[in-house]
This record gives structure tokens, sequence and C-alpha cells, in this order.
């Protein structure tokens, strides 16, 4: 069989492993899923999972590190930074962009967000936004009754927000909008977080 063709073989069958897992994982919960539940959902048997991963954390990790990838491969450093300049107006269409997607998934994000995968995804969208913008954290110098406030400290506490943002989101009855919450935590951040941080905002 010619490789191309075996390669889409592959692909195609990691993609019936893995929209079986996450449609299963949404009816009953990640620790009820076992892995003959997910080669029988995809339609495949377990000597063809176990081909593609090793077990089901391997499965989860993989969907948690793409969950991280689509949530900051929106965020450009140029269209959202001038400087030292915050484009408040920028994040917020980005917020927007990405809220929307969440709502689209609400029940995956509703597991992503919850238990020990919550602070796994923190940790990992923490990573990633300091890997994306390494220069401007490093440049900030933050001091609290003259003791330096650390860079992973103020990471950490913004993307416990924003995690804890969606959580509350996907998991309340409320019909706020996705343009409505990132105008309300741009509001909320940008008042109060990044003036504390010495970072300048820019409105327009």
């Amino acid at each position: 069989m010619p490789e191309k063709k075996m390669d889409l073989r592959k692909i195609r069958t990691k993609k019936m492993i893995i929209d079986a897992f996450v449609s299963l994982v949404e009816e009953k919960g990640y620790d009820a899923v076992s892995v003959q539940d997910i080669a029988t959902r995809a339609m495949i048997n377990r000597a063809t999972f176990y081909a593609h991963f090793s077990d089901k954390q391997e499965l989860y990790d993989e969907i948690l590190n793409y969950a991280v990838e689509a949530l900051t491969s929106v965020i450009s450093k140029d269209q959202l930074i001038s400087g030292k300049k915050i484009k408040v107006k920028h994040i917020e269409a980005v917020l927007t962009g990405i809220y929307k997607n969440i709502r689209k998934n609400r029940q995956f994000f509703i597991s992503l967000t919850d238990g020990n995968a919550n602070e796994f995804l923190r940790k990992k969208l923490a990573d990633v936004l300091y890997e994306k913008y390494k220069t401007i954290f490093d440049s900030l110098k933050i001091t609290e009754n003259n003791l330096e406030v650390p860079i992973d400290f103020i990471i950490a506490y913004m993307t416990s927000i924003f995690i804890g943002t969606i959580h509350w989101w996907v998991t309340t009855d409320d019909n706020m909008t996705p343009d409505a919450l990132a105008h309300l935590v741009i509001k909320l951040v940008a008042n109060g977080h990044l003036t504390v941080m010495g970072i300048e905002v820019e409105n327009n």
C-alpha cells in the first residue's frame, strides 16, 4: 500500500479515536471512560487504539495540548502589543473568537476545565504564553513594598483568572454572549491587573 494512503488512514483513524473519546467524556466523564469504550465507539479494536496511544491519559494529554494551541494560536504579538502597550480592542476581538469556539464545544470545555484537567490546562497555557511573550515579561519589573513580584506568579494569577472565567461561563445558566464576556474580562483586567503591572493600555 502506498505510504501516502497509509498516512491518510492513520490520520483518519486517529481522528475517529479522538472524536469517540471526546463524545464519551462529554456523556459520562473522564474517569468512567475505558479504552474498550473508546474502541467500541470508534469502531476499531483495542490493538488499533494502542497503535496510536499508550493509554487514555496520553490521548487526553494530546487533546489538552491541542486545546492550548487552539487558545493561543490566534494570539499574535505584533497585533496585540505595541511596545509596552496592550492593544485592548484587538485582544477583546481575539477573546470573542476564542469564546465563540469554546461555546461550540461547551460540554468538552466543561470537562477540560474541571478537576485535575483544570490545573494541567492552566499550566500548559502559562508555559505557552510565557514563551510567546518572553521578551515582554522579562522586561517587566513589578514591585510591592520594595519586593519584586515573580513573573511566574503573575502569569499563574492571570491564567487562573482566564481558566476560572471559562469554567464559570460553560457551567452556568447565564446567557452572556461571547462578545459580552470578552468585553467584561477586558474591562476588569485592563482597568486593574494590567495597570498594576505597569503595562500601558491602548484603547483604540
